[in-house]
């Protein structure tokens, strides 16, 4: 472990990886379905998450405060320009995840499946690095 890494800051990463996690989820879901039905309602979110319409509610809810997203009664959820720019960039990093799992020899499911939780805890460093190993990879 390198000198300036202590379990107590390993602990803190890790905690604001999950925090970041749903929202990252979110984002990335909501920009899905916009892409591909054309709008994002509740009740689709729900389905695309496998979660109650409760709990997309209370989300939604809590990332409009965050302003990732715009909502109003009986209207879809829109992303603001910040939301659009998380719901880019975190789909780009489960690409990439996705990728480096791939090149290593993990099967197509076990890659996507465990692309999903990895992607929210590597640090800029670990995916420059998965970046460049993809890179060479791809000129032998």
């Amino acid at each position: 472990m390198p000198e300036s890494t202590t379990p107590s800051t390993q602990y803190r990463k890790t905690r604001h990886d999950h925090a970041s996690e749903t929202a990252e989820d979110y984002v990335e879901a909501i920009q899905g379905l916009i892409e591909g039905e054309g709008s994002c309602r509740v009740m689709d979110l729900a389905r695309r998450l496998g979660i109650s319409h409760v709990t997309v509610v209370r989300t939604v809810q809590r990332l409009k405060a965050e302003g990732l997203v715009e909502t109003a009664p009986y209207r879809p959820i829109e992303l603001t320009a910040k939301g659009r720019r998380l719901a880019r960039w975190s789909k780009e990093r489960h690409e990439l995840v996705q990728s480096f799992l791939l090149a290593l020899g993990v099967s197509p499911t076990v890659a996507a499946d465990d692309a999903e939780g990895i992607e929210h805890h590597c640090s800029p460093a670990t995916l420059k690095a998965m970046k460049t190993y993809l890179d060479k990879d791809k000129t032998r």
